[in-house]
């Protein structure tokens, strides 16, 4: 009886520390992301719709080149380390790092020459001139940020979260401070649009010095990275198709549907301003669930990965169910916001309201989404790499078949619902085999219960938004709607047993409960 009562402090331990590492690193990702949409207020202040079109264009093409250089070696990385340490391989690890920095760094930089020997055919996938040289700035920055990324997936596999989270706020922070500093101070007869380039460019270059630095100063080495390179490309290989293909979908779509809406009538500015409010204003608010999503899934894919590894299918079980609520609580917690307050926030963010009705519209986006991103995280770490390509596929053709046949009769819109039809379709398919993988799925009954606080809130909500601005100036009204939705819908979901919000805040600020003298045998 003792070992049991032992056993299960041990896991009441596990789970607070889970918890509180979890609450850790989404707050220092709610602070990069919060800074990030600052910035992108600057941006859209500063450069206009017509150049923050031009700004995502460039960014989405040099994102391709940046997935084929290392997207797929952080994770499996990582992967690969938590093998490893599962089975107690110290050695094995050191040589995975090396591996992947050498994979890396020669891709990078044969990516980088190739692409400025071939500049003037290469400038001409662009219809604006202006992307090619955004886009060449990028690139200066290529490899290192590339040795960068592997160097995450290092402290990722070794659950040194508050370094990973760390250097990507700092990261964050050097940009937004070179931008405002060029954007605001420096005056010159550089464009905007190659002054926020350059800014991306210095960051690039401070994470790498960064993630460099505490890599060797907490003992990090490299060891010969004989018979890791083929492992590590064989199972990286997959992942980084899929975001490849997904950084080409993103490309090609940044060049095909602004030519769309053109064919629809459109002059060419005005198709290029309306791709920059969908793209630069209404996706990043729409992707607000990734920072706490990834957040989510930086904890516990290691310690999926190592459960997967050590046969324990039970805890497997409880920890998709712990993902799959929690994401699922993020999307129930933010559709009812957007929903009443999407006007308001693409007004008082962006001075834009097309974009705010825009994200009123498109607010049902985030339950596919927020499964998406955290069902794709876990089949990742237990090797399903080619599963979760496949399904990307799927839906990437729902995404262009959107993008091409819709903007006629939807304009920018055509966008969004092409996103809907993506994330539903890789939802689905990702939770049949998250049910195979791991056995029956728990979460149903959790989507279940929520849907009615979503209903119940935006409904009560919009009410209270006609009165709140019939009566009271804007800003005042829209304060006043947010704290209104949160407060019932934290009500709706502690009635409902959804979230536990003095449990929340107990593991959050780390106070325990007193606990009398277990009972006898």
């Amino acid at each position: 009886m003792r070992a049991l009562i032992k056993k299960c402090g041990y896991g009441i331990q596990y789970s607070m520390n889970l918890y509180r590492t979890a609450a850790v690193v989404t707050i220092f990702s709610a602070v990069e992301h919060g800074l990030g949409f600052l910035y992108r207020i600057i941006l859209s202040r500063t450069l206009g719709p017509e150049g923050l079109g031009v700004f995502q264009v460039a960014l989405s093409v040099f994102a391709v080149f940046l997935t084929v250089s290392s997207s797929g070696l952080p994770i499996t990385l990582s992967r690969v380390i938590s093998k490893h340490r599962a089975e107690g391989n110290p050695l094995r690890e050191r040589s995975a790092t090396a591996a992947a920095v050498l994979i890396t760094a020669v891709f990078g930089a044969g990516l980088t020459v190739l692409l400025f020997l071939l500049r003037a055919p290469f400038s001409k996938i662009f219809s604006d001139p202006r992307c090619a040289d955004l886009f060449y700035i990028f690139l200066f920055g290529l490899t290192f940020t590339s040795v960068y990324a592997v160097l995450r997936g290092n402290f990722w596999g070794n659950k040194r979260f508050f370094a990973y989270s760390l250097i990507e706020l700092i990261e964050e922070i050097v940009m937004i401070i070179v931008g405002v500093v060029l954007l605001v101070f420096f005056r010159s007869g550089v464009a905007d649009v190659n002054k926020a380039a350059v800014a991306v460019l210095v960051s690039y270059l401070c994470s790498f010095s960064c993630a460099f630095f505490y890599f060797f100063a907490k003992g990090g080495r490299f060891r010969s990275p004989r018979g890791e390179i083929k492992p590590l490309l064989r199972s990286s290989l997959p992942v980084t198709a899929m975001r490849t293909s997904s950084s080409l979908v993103s490309s090609l779509i940044s060049v095909i549907f602004p030519l769309r809406l053109v064919a629809a009538g459109m002059s060419s500015a005005r198709a290029m301003s309306a791709y920059g409010v969908v793209a630069g204003m209404v996706m990043p608010i729409l992707m607000t669930p990734c920072s706490l999503i990834s957040s989510i899934a930086l904890v516990l894919v290691p310690e999926f990965s190592e459960c997967y590894y050590r046969k324990e299918r039970e805890k497997l079980a409880g920890l998709v169910q712990k993902a799959l609520n929690a994401a699922l609580l993020i999307a129930v917690i933010l559709i009812p916001l957007f929903i009443c307050c999407g006007e308001g926030i693409g007004v008082l963010l962006y001075s834009n309201a097309t974009s705010g009705i825009l994200i009123e519209r498109s607010a049902f986006i985030l339950l596919p989404m927020s499964v998406t991103m955290i069902s794709t995280s876990l089949l990742n770490s237990m090797g399903c790499e080619r599963a979760t390509l496949v399904f990307f596929l799927f839906g990437a053709a729902a995404m262009l078949l959107s993008a091409w046949l819709l903007p006629p009769y939807l304009g920018s819109g055509a966008l969004l619902v092409g996103m809907a039809c993506d994330y539903t379709v890789t939802s689905v398919c990702s939770l049949v085999l998250l049910a195979k993988k791991t056995g029956k799925l728990r979460s149903w009954k959790y989507f279940l219960k929520s849907l009615p606080v979503i209903a119940i809130t935006a409904v009560a909500g919009m009410g209270v938004r006609a009165l709140l601005m019939t009566y009271l100036g804007y800003v005042a009204a829209l304060v006043l709607l947010v704290l209104f939705v949160l407060a019932a819908e934290l009500i709706l979901l502690h009635v409902l047993g959804l979230f536990d919000l003095v449990a929340f805040l107990r593991n959050f600020f780390g106070k325990r409960r007193k606990r009398g003298k277990p009972a006898k045998a």
